[in-house]
């Protein structure tokens, strides 16, 4: 990752929580004309709700798309956990909206029963099951959650319920690993998100993902796909199709950024504010 500089004009500056809390609404930290951040999952233990507040209150677009996973409704069925962090994101979201600022929201898989209210409004907020988006380049994109893709993974059952205990581990090791890092002064990094690349599995699971989204987007005449849903952000081209993954805010703490100009890149907020413009850079420095 590299940190931002403040001659950036979409860029926000490294900085610690307590210089981030001290800014008024009209000093924003982030501009840009888009952003998109998907796979929150409110109502979920690992949700970094309170970096994802920050990062609100220090943003100003004029579009935000929500790419689904908004609202886990998978956890809140095992178990109804819904602590005030998860209910001043919603407000957030209620008060950018009404703001001027233009929320779309793309349910997922996680959210599905808000696929429903495709064409509706959610209070301010506008509720879409797929979405168009043209770039300040004038490039075409289709903004999906991409859990439609799944079936193009070929995992069994039993791999799938191995899948899911083994995630719900590296979340466990993940959450304590930070508590360590932050108890020794270490900034927060996903030892979940290092462990998956390592794995021969989750990689082609996550290459499969990727081109399969991108031929989607093909098919269907557009310039690249925007989507979430397997918390991977990640940016790259094949045969002219771009693929843009927004990552989540239960391991990555990422959003996708469009300047005016219509370049997108992709930004990691924790207690770091950084682009993530070399993956191999980024392990190296919180490692």
């Amino acid at each position: 990752m590299t940190t931002m500089t403040a001659s950036d004009t979409a860029t926000p500056h490294t900085r610690s929580s307590s210089s981030a809390k001290k800014k008024s609404a009209n000093s924003s930290l982030i501009k840009g004309r888009t952003i998109w951040i998907s796979d929150i999952h409110l109502g979920y233990r690992d949700c970094k709700a309170d970096y994802l507040l920050d990062f609100l209150d220090n943003i100003s677009c004029d579009t935000l798309y929500l790419v689904g996973d908004i609202i886990d409704m998978w956890a809140l069925k095992r178990k109804f956990r819904w602590p005030q962090q998860h209910y001043n994101v919603m407000l957030k979201l209620y008060e950018m909206a009404n703001n001027g600022t233009r929320v779309i929201y793309v349910p997922g898989n996680h959210d599905e029963p808000m696929r429903r209210f495709a064409g509706n409004l959610f209070g301010p907020i506008e509720i879409i099951e797929e979405h168009e988006y043209t770039c300040a380049n004038g490039k075409r994109y289709l903004i999906m959650h991409g859990d439609a893709m799944d079936a193009y993974i070929n995992l069994s059952h039993i791999t799938k319920f191995f899948g899911d205990i083994a995630y719900n581990l590296l979340l466990f090791i993940n959450r304590w690993a930070n508590r360590w890092r932050k108890w020794m002064g270490r900034p927060y990094f996903s030892l979940a998100g290092m462990i998956k690349d390592n794995i021969k599995g989750a990689k082609e699971a996550i290459e499969t993902y990727q081109n399969e989204a991108m031929d989607e987007a093909r098919r269907r005449g557009f310039d690249g796909v925007i989507c979430g849903h397997i918390h991977y952000p990640a940016m790259l081209e094949n045969d002219g199709i771009r693929y843009c993954n927004t990552g989540d805010w239960i391991e990555n703490c990422t959003a996708l950024v469009e300047d005016y100009s219509g370049q997108m890149r992709l930004l990691h907020y924790s207690d770091q504010v950084q682009w993530r413009e070399k993956e191999d850079a980024a392990v190296a420095q919180a490692a």
